[in-house]
């Protein structure tokens, strides 16, 4: 059996939660290994619906372990804040299916205040982002002024390092015109916090390596999308950590050879949450319609998603940058009933076609996309288990997408309720 690791192939949004939720069954351990609670899961079990932003999915499963990894940025009030949640749905959250890992960096509320000034600032600074300090708290980490979650085990020692970060951030703020930020408030607000948090705290790095010895099966969650990788990514318009496939061994402390099978997931069409380029977003009545259809709303923001064609050139992309060894398609739905549907498979720029999306930020908002037209299907793919449930023109609209991208589609999800799922390929089965 393979361990396996879900990436979003798009932009992110692109129903990761359920893939993972049904991924769950067969694993031993979920893990998260990037990006903060910036990210989204919205998990539908029978009649509960779970929305996680970040907790690892497996945490709503019993007799499964959940661990956040040294990969991600932790906002400890904001763990908190969702434990109580997941409490009151009836969720039990304890060290016996939570571990965290030591040397994650934390978010502090300093970082949502800087985020949001950039946001709201006029000086060219705004990409779309959440505003919750996760940009601002990675920064910190590679400028090694961060504080970790180890930090809080030794209260001794951390009025040193808060006055280290503040160094920094106090120059920023007075650079603002705001005032300062005092060390003891946040001293006492870390020390009344760590108590709550600490208890999670683990060695995660020696312990995956001894689940995975011991023959326990892995699933590491991506959140966000590759297309928002601070390297891989439409930069600057992306997420602050790696979001890509590899970042599932640097983000846990585990060597590659751990990673056995990369899923990656993606929509039968294209939807993108915040600024940026978007070759095929669609601005008329059929993205409404595809919007509207889809509910494409952010779980975390609540923010409308811009909607447009599926984006071929883009997720066979991703399919190398991640190493995917299959897709996971979802919500082709929300294409039944469409007379025709087009699907981006090259651009156009400065009169010469390309076969992938260049690096440069002027480049990427020029592209031209070149589509391919497909006949759509009346019938209805909604809820369908088989592909002798499927319209044929759907199957063929399934076939000619994983042509174009270089990838098998391993699952294809018809709608969000999990047992709505066509398994072509286990890819715990390597």
């Amino acid at each position: 059996m393979a361990n396996v690791v879900v990436v979003g192939a798009q932009w992110g949004d692109e129903g990761k939660g359920k893939i993972v939720d049904w991924l769950c069954e067969q694993a031993d351990i979920v893990v998260r290994f990037q990006g903060g609670h910036n990210a989204g899961h919205t998990l539908v079990i029978g009649d509960a619906v779970y929305k996680l932003s970040l907790l690892p999915s497996g945490v709503v499963r019993p007799g499964k372990l959940a661990v956040i990894g040294n990969g991600v940025v932790l906002d400890p009030q904001a763990l908190v804040d969702e434990i109580e949640r997941l409490g009151a749905q009836g969720v039990s959250i304890t060290r016996e299916n939570l571990r965290i890992a030591d040397n994650a960096t934390l978010i502090l509320p300093l970082h949502r205040e800087l985020d949001a000034l950039r946001e709201n600032s006029n000086a060219g600074t705004r990409i779309g982002t959440t505003r919750r300090g996760i940009g601002p708290a990675y920064e910190d980490k590679v400028g090694r002024r961060a504080i970790r979650l180890m930090d809080l085990a030794d209260l001794d020692t951390l009025p040193a390092k808060i006055e280290r970060l503040l160094s920094h951030h106090n120059a920023l703020r007075r650079g603002f015109g705001l005032p300062e930020f005092s060390a003891q408030q946040i001293f006492d607000e870390l020390s009344a916090v760590a108590p709550k948090v600490l208890p999670y705290m683990d060695t995660v790095w020696r312990l995956l390596d001894e689940e995975r010895r011991q023959g326990r099966r892995i699933l590491f969650e991506g959140a966000q999308g590759a297309l928002l990788d601070i390297d891989h990514g439409t930069y600057p318009f992306v997420t602050s950590s790696h979001t890509v496939a590899g970042q599932a061994a640097t983000g846990t402390g585990l060597g590659p050879k751990a990673v056995g099978y990369v899923l990656g997931i993606a929509k039968a069409y294209t939807t993108r949450v915040g600024e940026g380029p978007f070759p095929t977003e669609l601005m008329d009545e059929i993205g409404q319609r595809i919007g509207e259809r889809g509910r494409e709303f952010g779980t975390v923001t609540g923010r409308k998603r811009r909607c447009g064609w599926f984006d071929a050139v883009l997720v066979r992309q991703t399919v190398r940058t991640s190493g995917i060894d299959g897709i996971a398609l979802t919500k082709l739905d929300i294409l039944d009933g469409f007379d025709e549907i087009k699907v981006c498979v090259g651009y156009k720029l400065d009169g010469e076609v390309l076969d992938h999306l260049p690096a440069s930020q002027g480049a990427q908002a020029r592209v031209e996309p070149i589509y391919e037209t497909i006949e759509g299907w009346p019938g209805t793919t909604a809820g369908a288990r088989s592909w002798a449930d499927l319209p044929a023109q759907a199957i063929k609209y399934v076939r000619r997408i994983e042509e174009l991208i270089g990838a098998p589609v391993a699952l294809l999800s018809t709608s969000p309720e999990r047992d709505d799922t066509i398994l072509v390929h286990n890819p715990f089965e390597g």
